[in-house]
């Protein structure tokens, strides 16, 4: 991210500050109807922090924020969340692209409707195409190059990367992104959403497959911590290494104890607060960032410093 962009969030971020700190000196805004429309599913945590992130810019932006999600993975179900929330005609729209063939017609339809569109978290090539105003997330496909050069680094030769979503396109990316950095074969592993059933069938794929020796998992808490469980009931006497997108209070539990090697921070805290403060303003008085993608990640979290994000963690925060 360069200076001068960097410089324009903070005077974005700051703006709650302005309007809201000298409340005699100058009156709050009128409240914003601002939607938001993810692909999140309630199991797991990581759509807690996207929200907990925007709820955080909402009061301080002095914004109504209607959060949408299906309940699993259903591109039929968000289409129609997108579309519903369109036709509330709001001041601004975030939504995520999992899917730009199904989920394109109603972001673009809201785009010519002359709402203010921000994509965040997946959706980055297509948002752009569609004519939203800017990308706020990791890429992902980058985020997996840089996962496969670690784990190359660490002597690993035989991948497997887990994905919990299949079809979930800026998933299969991560783990294109992986066999690209890595330079070594990598085999995708469809799991479950259940943490129990990935254990069992992670262990599974270990035995049929022993040269394995690197594990990338999409979801802290639905690949990670079940890949930490799955080698430890193995007992394996060779090594594997273990890494995850994505955090979870028991993954950096695990990479404080070094028994998993890294994760990839994308920030989603900061994806759901930036996306609102951005929308908000644009809303209000046009402006905008004149960079389309403002990267969150990823940033490394290694068994070095694993201990100093614990505590957010917990407080779903980072």
């Amino acid at each position: 991210m360069t200076k001068r962009l960097r410089a324009l969030l903070a005077g974005l971020a700051g703006a709650a500050v302005v309007v809201f700190g000298h409340g005699a000196a100058q009156a709050a805004p009128k409240k914003l109807v601002i939607e938001m429309v993810t692909h999140g599913e309630a199991v797991d945590p990581f759509w807690t922090r996207i929200k907990n992130g925007a709820d955080l810019a909402a009061r301080q932006m002095n914004v109504d924020l209607r959060y949408r999600a299906p309940n699993t993975f259903n591109m039929v179900k968000m289409k129609d969340l997108i579309q519903a929330a369109v036709n509330q005609h709001p001041a601004g729209l975030i939504v995520t692209i999992p899917d730009a063939a199904a989920l394109g017609p109603p972001i673009k339809g809201a785009v010519d409707d002359g709402i203010p569109v921000i994509t965040m978290n997946t959706g980055r090539v297509p948002g752009k195409k569609l004519g939203t105003l800017a990308y706020v997330g990791e890429g992902n496909y980058a985020g997996g190059v840089e996962a496969g050069k670690r784990f190359a680094k660490l002597g690993a030769t035989l991948g497997v990367c887990l994905n919990q979503e299949v079809g979930q396109i800026a998933l299969e990316r991560r783990c294109q992104g992986f066999a690209k950095g890595f330079g070594h074969k990598v085999i995708t592993l469809p799991t479950s959403e259940d943490p129990t059933t990935v254990v069992s069938q992670i262990e599974a794929f270990l035995r049929t497959h022993p040269g394995a020796n690197a594990i990338l998992a999409n979801s802290a808490p639905l690949g990670g911590e079940p890949a930490v469980k799955a080698v430890e009931a193995l007992g394996l006497k060779t090594k594997i290494f273990i890494g995850s997108f994505d955090l979870s209070p028991g993954f950096l539990q695990a990479l404080a104890q070094k028994k998993a090697d890294f994760a990839l921070d994308q920030q989603p805290f900061l994806q759901g607060y930036l996306s609102v403060v951005l929308i908000a303003n644009y809303a209000r008085y046009g402006v905008i960032p004149s960079e389309y993608d403002i990267p969150t990640g990823p940033n490394f979290v290694t068994p070095k410093n694993a201990a100093q994000v614990i505590a957010l963690s917990k407080k779903g925060i980072r």
